[in-house]
């Protein structure tokens, strides 16, 4: 057990290009959130700030590898309200007791991932071996690309009983 799998959840698409990304890569297979209710409109876009505001965890599915064959899984997920989205936090609660060491990489607008990360630890009580946090703008305009893979190079290279790295964000 000594893999790497990338899961995603991506509500606009940020996230997803970004997990994609790193999968082509490194060579990781990639698994994805999927949300049982759609958020379209503006109802929907009140709901994710709702979901992040009250730690709600939403009706989620995943489609992919089984989490729990592989030794660390990156979680790939945007900020939403400087907090985990809802649908990664619902994952994570589901899948704990398969989340052997994790990883984690937040698409935002400017900030929020220090966030995600302590919920994250609170959430699997341990802290990502390894994190790092793009803009919006950084994945768009596509000069995230050599940081992800620098990322990705730094946590193929850790070992299992690692301390924390940070990332800058």
């Amino acid at each position: 057990m000594n893999s790497i799998l990338v899961v995603t959840y991506s509500y606009t698409g940020t996230a997803r290009r970004l997990a994609q990304l790193l999968s082509a890569q490194q060579g990781w297979p990639l698994g994805e959130v999927l949300e049982e209710q759609g958020r379209s409109g503006a109802s929907g876009t009140l709901r994710c700030v709702l979901d992040s505001l009250l730690h709600r965890c939403p009706a989620v599915r995943y489609e992919g590898p089984d989490p729990v064959d592989f030794h660390t899984v990156v979680l790939v997920s945007p900020i939403w309200v400087y907090r985990l989205a809802g649908p990664m936090r619902s994952f994570i609660v589901n899948h704990q007791a398969e989340l052997h060491r994790v990883a984690s990489v937040s698409t935002m607008g400017s900030r929020g991932a220090p966030n995600a990360i302590a919920e994250i630890g609170r959430v699997l009580h341990q802290t990502p071996v390894l994190s790092a946090a793009f803009t919006s703008r950084e994945v768009e305009d596509g000069s995230f690309a050599q940081r992800l893979r620098a990322f990705g190079d730094a946590l193929r290279s850790t070992s299992a009983d690692a301390e924390p790295i940070r990332a800058a964000i």
